[in-house]
């Protein structure tokens, strides 16, 4: 199979043309028809079906419906898209999200990955429907997510997404960063970069990277930077631990599993009760502590409009975690009577971290505030994920005389 550290065996075929926002229909047959140059000719019917289109990514899927051809066979040759959108570089590492995806094919957990293009790549279509976020709060589905989520932490090794660097020691966090939201040059002014516990990239690194590319025009937002920062310094010290799950308190984590990235697969002959689901989308998978992973996938049961009511209960991340442990504990050769264990501290660790994911896209969508041309608040966005993490804060450091906020509730109820 090849090295597992080393992703130049692995590296996809590189087309070296551009999908074009301006000129999208023939850009993209020109992309597809560079791929497989068989669907070019008169008894060829390409079509492409656009899924999506935002700041982040165009997602397209391409299809020959040659006559003759069953619906289940045209979607076995059908080939998707990914069209990066401007500026995202600010925010997405587009060489590790590739290794990533090429690492995940090579494990049975993403696509076969067709080809790189100069901005964005191609990859193999999987049937199955996107899920909703009220599907995420069903009990077959989040039972789908909890095993597919163990079984991604257990067999993917971090190495390969995060290659220790050449010298031994720790790269600067600036390398990759060359210019803030506002388009500046990024300015470290008085910050104090972070070094995590573990070189090369994880969660704590991504934030890190994103709190630099904040911009600083003004002097609010060069405060707000500071401030963040601060906090940065705060839940570095007391989460990068090096405990946990994995290796060194690290998985290779997916860090997006919202609604839209779970796949529910088509049932096939298995219970209805029994959903199975595939992940997709691999823009933000870095190492990262599982507990973070986990936390931040229940945060999105709330959906875009962060509807606090769907937030899960002690209960239901017990049923969760559980489930999770089992598949986890499957592929790492963990018997059975240390499983409880496990999902006892994996309860209180998620618990600790469930603040962090409102840091997280709080941050992200600071820069999205500055960069994205899509029509929605990212401001008043970061302003309401932001005050998750705040209001999580307050209620650990012991908030006195205040009332909880809903999510703070929702999340204590048994």
């Amino acid at each position: 199979m090849g090295s597992i550290n080393g992703s130049d065996a692995f590296a996809p075929r590189y087309i070296a043309q551009s999908y074009n926002h301006a000129d999208s229909h023939a850009s993209a047959l020109r992309l597809i028809l560079t791929l497989n140059p068989h669907w070019e000719g008169p008894e060829n019917k390409v079509e492409f079906v656009r899924f999506t289109d935002g700041i982040t990514n165009t997602l397209f899927k391409a299809i020959n419906r040659k006559s003759g051809l069953t619906e289940e066979e045209i979607d076995k040759d059908a080939v998707l898209m990914r069209a990066y959108g401007n500026h995202t570089e600010i925010l997405i590492d587009r060489e590790r999200e590739t290794n990533s995806h090429a690492l995940l094919a090579r494990f049975g957990l993403a696509p076969p990955l067709l080809a790189r293009f100069k901005n964005g790549l191609l990859y193999r279509f999987i049937r199955g429907r996107p899920a909703t976020h009220e599907d995420l709060v069903t009990e077959s589905v989040w039972r789908g997510v909890a095993r597919r989520l163990g079984q991604w932490h257990a067999v993917l090794p971090i190495s390969a997404a995060s290659p220790m660097p050449k010298s031994g020691k720790g790269t600067s966090l600036l390398d990759s960063v060359e210019v803030a939201a506002d388009g500046l040059p990024v300015k470290t002014d008085d910050l104090k970069v972070i070094q995590p516990r573990r070189p090369g990239p994880s969660l704590w690194a991504v934030l890190q990277k994103w709190i630099l590319a904040l911009p600083t025009t003004t002097e609010a937002q060069k405060q707000r930077r500071r401030s963040l920062q601060t906090e940065l310094e705060r839940v570095v010290r007391e989460f990068d631990n090096g405990e946990g799950l994995g290796e060194d308190g690290l998985v290779f984590a997916h860090c997006d599993l919202l609604s839209a990235n779970v796949i529910i697969l088509p049932s096939e002959g298995r219970p209805e009760d029994e959903k199975e689901v595939n992940f997709i989308d691999y823009e933000y998978a870095t190492p990262s502590p599982a507990a973070f992973d986990i936390a931040n996938h229940f945060a999105e049961w709330g959906g875009f409009d962060c509807d606090y009511n769907m937030m899960p209960t002690r209960s239901v991340r017990r049923g969760f975690l559980t489930e999770y442990v089992r598949s986890y504990a499957e592929r790492r050769g963990i018997p059975q009577s240390l499983q409880p264990e496990i999902v006892d501290q994996l309860c209180e660790d998620v618990d600790r971290f469930r603040g962090l994911p409102g840091l997280y896209w709080g941050i992200w969508a600071l820069i999205q505030a500055q960069i994205s041309q899509i029509d929605f608040d990212y401001a008043s966005y970061a302003e309401t994920r932001l005050g998750e993490y705040y209001a999580w804060r307050a209620e650990t450091d012991g908030m006195e005389g205040k009332e909880k906020p809903l999510r703070e509730r929702r999340w204590a109820e048994a």
